[in-house]
């Protein structure tokens, strides 16, 4: 465990080995990144972070989806056993299907959908689902990264704490260049990915940043589990193969997931 800074609220995810990383969870009113492949865990761990809020700490939460129907959330998060119609009916909850356009047209005036939502029920967190979608507006990088720094601060001003999710198309390996930019309008930037261990795939998760805080920097494999995800100790030792790389170190071949083509260090506070 990492030495832990006092007096700093945090929002807890649920879960215990991510919020060990984060020294005790997100800070408020922070945007955080979570991206990586399909099938990796990015809504779960958004559902996870929303749940948590409302069984644990009696704080409503917003998700914003622009591709799945709300009834999708329900089915997978009942899945984790999290009631999410339950929650709704009781106003802790609201599940959005909107657009990124309509979206952003709505937080450009006051009182619109979005924050009529966030009063209505007093919420604290949201999960975007998934800020990749906002690529479709306009593929120039400096338009894209404004439209999210925008949109990030409305949420922001809302008094929510969000987590983002975005897609990497690439399967095993690092963010590509093109793409990292709207990393560092995030507070926290989370990389989840396949790697390659003994001939099987394994997950793993980074913390690349925490913008304002102390956090873990080592590289953990984390399962999905019947009640969501949870992250185990750091890898020591063992012997693992990386897709395409000769033998290496269990360690060396998270490494080699993260940092395959730039071999530069996490960042740092």
């Amino acid at each position: 465990m990492i030495p832990s800074i006092p007096n700093l609220p945090r929002l807890a995810t649920g879960i215990s080995g991510l919020d060990d990383m984060l020294q005790g969870g997100f800070l408020p009113r922070t945007a955080n990144l979570i991206e990586g492949a399909p099938g990796t865990g990015k809504t779960t761990l958004g559902m996870q972070f929303i749940h948590h809020g409302i069984a644990a700490d009696n704080e409503a939460g917003l998700i914003l989806t622009f591709e799945e129907f709300p009834i999708h959330y329900y089915r997978d998060a009942l899945g984790f056993g999290w009631d999410f119609q339950h929650y709704e009916k009781e106003n802790h909850l609201r599940v959005v299907m909107t657009s990124p356009e309509v979206t952003l047209s709505d937080l450009q005036r006051l009182g619109g959908i979005l924050e009529a939502h966030a009063s209505q029920i007093g919420a604290r967190r949201v999960l975007i689902d998934s800020i990749s979608h906002f690529e479709r507006i306009s593929s120039d990088p400096v338009t894209l990264r404004t439209l999210v720094y925008q949109f990030i601060n409305v949420l922001k001003r809302l008094g929510l704490t969000a987590v983002l999710t975005r897609e990497n198309p690439a399967l095993l390996g690092e963010t590509p260049e093109d793409e990292e930019d709207l990393a560092f309008i995030a507070d926290s930037y989370i990389m989840l990915r396949y790697v390659e261990i003994e001939s099987a795939l394994a997950k793993a998760l980074l913390v690349l940043k925490q913008r304002g805080s102390n956090h873990a920097r080592d590289i953990r494999q984390y399962q999905i589990g019947a009640t969501g995800i949870v992250v185990q100790e750091p890898f020591e030792g063992a012997q693992g193969v990386m897709s395409g790389s000769p033998v290496m170190t269990m360690r060396d071949a998270f490494q080699k997931a993260f940092f395959a083509s730039k071999n530069r260090p996490p960042e740092k506070s």
